[in-house]
């Protein structure tokens, strides 16, 4: 019967060993232990699995296809160890960490440069990823990142959401459209012209597309697409209005003075940008990664918004850190 405990380090090792020329006399050798001591720790892999590891019908030894999986997979896992430990001791030297981010699309465009070069000051070796929230969200739960910025709360045990920002969403269209101020402007701005969507595969989209249905609209779906500077280009060229964000304005800054900003109140939708870290790991560093980030939205965010649209900078509200995250 297959045992659900945890993988025995010590026997994956002597397994790896073993693989690595199918031979258990030799592997006791490098390892310095007796060949039944070898044999018996592959044995406790193989029951642990409940399949077989090795093939022992003939000579010389072969790997079964699940001793061939546990070889490719098993050799990530102890490398992964080996450098957790090296990991732990340089912490407890005082050795800057090295750190897996996961940036949203939007803030990666617009202060993932400034942010990495401050963060390059805090770390030894620094890995970036960047996409759509609910997969930034995926990959910190699969322990892929060790930090992420998304516009998604993190419903995962020792999770710690702390919202950095709050911004509101607004109505972009061509320059030469009609002032668009209520949910009947809006109407009316649908019924002229195209409505310029964001992917339904993006939190950004599912946003917009439930305030649409609260406020009793339902533009026809004629244009979709799957980044916020994409749409606001399409807007730029007359090809229809959407409504967006401050930060997702930003990205398409190139074309962002060539379109209508306009603010509907009755619309009551807003975004939260949060920063997910780890309870008890990386000690201070979180919180001065989150004074790093207002600090780069208040200085430097709010003043390319306010050189597009001086208006744009009243929807973002930047918030101060909360240890009740």
């Amino acid at each position: 019967m297959q045992d659900h405990r945890p993988i025995d380090m010590q026997a994956l090792r002597v397994f790896l060993e073993t693989a690595q020329d199918c031979n258990m006399s030799r592997a006791a050798a490098r390892l310095g232990v007796s060949q039944s001591a070898v044999s018996q720790s592959v044995r406790l892999l193989e029951e642990s699995f409940g399949t077989p590891l090795l093939n022992r019908t003939g000579r010389p030894l072969t790997l079964t296809p699940a001793g061939m999986a546990l070889l490719n997979r098993g050799r990530v896992l102890m490398d992964e160890a080996l450098n957790l430990r090296g990991a732990v001791i340089e912490a407890s030297q005082g050795i800057k960490p090295s750190l897996r981010v996961g940036l949203v699309d939007s803030f990666a465009a617009t202060c993932g440069t400034y942010f990495m070069r401050q963060l390059l000051r805090h770390t030894a070796q620094l890995s970036v990823r960047s996409g759509l929230s609910p997969n930034l969200g995926e990959a910190f739960s699969r322990r892929e990142l060790d930090l992420v910025i998304s516009s998604r709360s993190l419903d995962l045990d020792g999770t710690l959401n702390h919202v950095l920002m709050t911004e509101r969403f607004f109505v972009i269209a061509p320059k030469d459209a009609p002032v668009c101020r209520s949910v009947a402007d809006m109407a009316a701005l649908a019924r002229a012209l195209p409505f310029v969507r964001f992917n339904q595969q993006s939190h950004l989209g599912e946003q917009v597309d439930s305030a649409l249905r609260r406020a009793g609209l339902n533009p026809m779906r004629r244009l979709e697409v799957e980044t916020a500077d994409t749409l606001t280009t399409m807007v730029a060229g007359g090809l229809g209005w959407a409504v967006t964000t401050p930060l997702c304005l930003l990205q398409g800054a190139r074309s962002a003075p060539a379109v209508r900003h306009d603010f509907v109140a009755d619309l009551n939708v807003e975004r939260k940008l949060y920063l997910h870290v780890r309870q008890g790991e990386y000690g201070a560093l979180g919180r001065e990664i989150f004074d790093t980030v207002c600090k780069l939205l208040e200085n430097q965010t709010k003043a390319e918004l306010k050189a597009i649209d001086p208006f744009l900078c009243s929807l973002i509200e930047i918030h101060p850190w909360s240890d009740d995250a």
